[in-house]
């Protein structure tokens, strides 16, 4: 079953955030995943939410999101991300 990853990313230090987002989608396509939303402009329809950036993934499953996360080829970059960005990291299973 097809699982998602909705990150809503506030960047702290573009200059070094550009490095994490240069690198990573090598392996968001190793463990399957592809983008779907990467920033862009949106529209809170209803509610209080204040999201920053929002990007959506597709991934082939929920593990595969979990495999992503734990991957040690992902750690440096994860690492970096941790320090120069706040996120907000939501994965859900898809009813395909």
């Amino acid at each position: 079953m097809a699982a998602y990853m909705l990150v809503d990313v506030e960047v702290r230090d573009a200059e070094q955030y550009a490095k994490y987002r240069d690198e990573v989608p090598a392996l968001i396509a190793k463990h399957g995943g592809e983008y779907l939303v990467r920033g862009g402009d949106f529209d809170v329809v209803e509610g209080d939410w204040k999201p920053h950036r929002l990007v959506l993934f597709r991934f082939p499953s929920r593990q595969a999101i979990h495999d992503l996360m734990s991957d040690p080829e992902y750690a440096e970059l994860k690492a970096l991300r941790q320090r120069v960005a706040n996120s907000i990291v939501v994965a859900m299973d898809g009813i395909e």
